[in-house]
């Protein structure tokens, strides 16, 4: 591990810098958004905006770099994040942020992919889970320290916004001047919709709703902690506690996930995710449960994201893989995009609670789906079949994306090659009896 992270420590640090950046202009947009007084459902849409332009960066940035390179295409969108950065409290119009939260979302998709490609080219195949898991733990590090941050100035003022783009700025000089070579980059045609639905329609039903949830969950945060009455740094506490617990959760459901059936798995923590919400909403007014349920709730979301692709992979051809890859971020980018003005309804219907029904319910939905498929289709796989659990957080692009399923392929490899060994024991035991 530690020879991984002296090859990429330069682009980990970029990525920290990157997170402590968005991290905090999500939580000040939530909080600055109420002090102009824009409604609950107007601050729904300017969230959403950013997965919009996300899903579309995600699809068109692969199409610049081929074009013009990375290291131009890096540049022109950070550029545009630093100064939208800049420009929110500049213009507080609530059209003007949805416009400017879908080309933020577009030109941070954009990094991201510039970012992951790096990362992808820096590493052997045989280390790659392992930068995978660093890079993981850089950008929930940077999210959860970026919480600090925002309470350090008055979100009602310019200053604190400047931090951000200041962030961002300089995270651009370790990952453009220490990275070499620049990576190619060939982007993969994913399955129909149709295809992949019919090869796991419980990855594919999963996933989107769970694109419903993480967008919901990290863009409406601030905004439901302004209408519960929290202050500032009560805000920050219960956004970075999300983004805890989704990193300390990770691994020990990941253990888990190679050790029995993934339906299983994947049932009972949606299950107990849709528990943590209702008591979220019937105690949530008191400060301590609410921390320990958004620990719990970021906690058991973050790893069903990749519980639910992993899972999928079980049902996939190591070929089709990374073709599939296309397919299952586009289904969860659209439920992203949906998720923030449904949960905008919900709170403007029934108040600050509805954060925490809404959420309540994508989890039972997921969970409901899962026992029922479970009644469908009966295991394709043993747990011995499956030990091939890869890390890969909401905000992956194709190229994080693609680069886990490399992982998740190498392993299944590893597990045919010790079967293949066995099956030749078996067989020199019986030839010698």
């Amino acid at each position: 591990m530690l020879q991984v992270f002296g090859s990429v420590w330069a682009l980990l640090l970029g990525v920290l810098l990157l997170m402590l950046g968005n991290g905090m202009q999500s939580t000040l947009l939530g909080i600055r958004g109420a002090i102009e007084g824009f409604s609950t459902f107007e601050m729904s849409i300017v969230m959403s905006g950013y997965f919009v332009g996300f899903l579309f960066g995600s699809r068109l940035t692969p199409e610049l770099i081929r074009r013009v390179g990375h290291v131009r295409v890096f540049a022109a969108l950070a550029s545009f994040v630093s100064a939208i950065l800049i420009l929110y409290p500049t213009i507080t119009n609530p059209w003007a942020w949805i416009a400017l939260r879908v080309i933020f979302g577009f030109c941070f998709s954009g990094v991201y992919v510039t970012a992951e490609s790096w990362l992808n080219n820096a590493v052997s195949n045989d280390r790659r889970g392992q930068a995978l898991s660093l890079y993981l733990i850089a950008m929930m590090a940077g999210v959860v320290a970026s919480q600090g941050l925002v309470a350090i100035g008055d979100a009602s003022g310019f200053v604190v916004f400047i931090i951000p783009s200041v962030l961002v700025s300089i995270s651009f000089a370790p990952i453009l001047l220490s990275i070499n070579p620049t990576p190619a980059f060939e982007a993969t045609k994913p399955l129909s919709l149709r295809a992949l639905y019919g090869i796991s329609p419980l990855g594919c039903v999963g996933l989107f709703l769970l694109g419903g949830v993480f967008s919901a969950q990290f863009g409406m945060a601030a905004v439901y902690g302004t209408q519960a009455g929290l202050s500032v740094a009560s805000i920050s506490a219960f956004i970075a506690a999300i983004y805890l617990g989704g990193l300390l959760l990770q691994y020990p459901i990941g253990w888990l996930s190679d050790r029995m059936d993934r339906r299983l798995l994947i049932l009972g923590v949606a299950a107990a995710g849709g528990v943590a919400c209702l008591i979220g909403a019937a105690l949530g007014n008191i400060f301590a449960v609410l921390l320990g349920v958004s620990f719990l709730i970021g906690g058991f979301s973050n790893p069903l994201y990749a519980l639910l692709i992993a899972y999928t992979n079980d049902m996939i051809d190591n070929d089709d893989m990374a073709a599939a890859s296309g397919g299952l971020i586009f289904l969860n980018g659209l439920g992203a995009i949906v998720g923030p003005p449904a949960m905008g309804w919900a709170m403007e219907t029934v108040g600050p609670e509805g954060f925490w029904m809404f959420i309540a319910l994508m989890m039972f939905a997921i969970a409901g789906y899962a026992a029922w498929r479970m009644t469908r289709r009966p295991s394709v796989a043993s747990p011995e079949e499956t030990a091939s659990y890869a890390p890969i957080l909401p905000t992956a692009t194709p190229v994080a994306f693609e680069a886990a399923q490399e992982v998740y392929a190498e392993n299944l490899e590893e597990l045919g090659e010790i079967g293949s060994n066995d099956d030749t024991i078996e067989t020199d035991r019986d030839s010698a009896a």
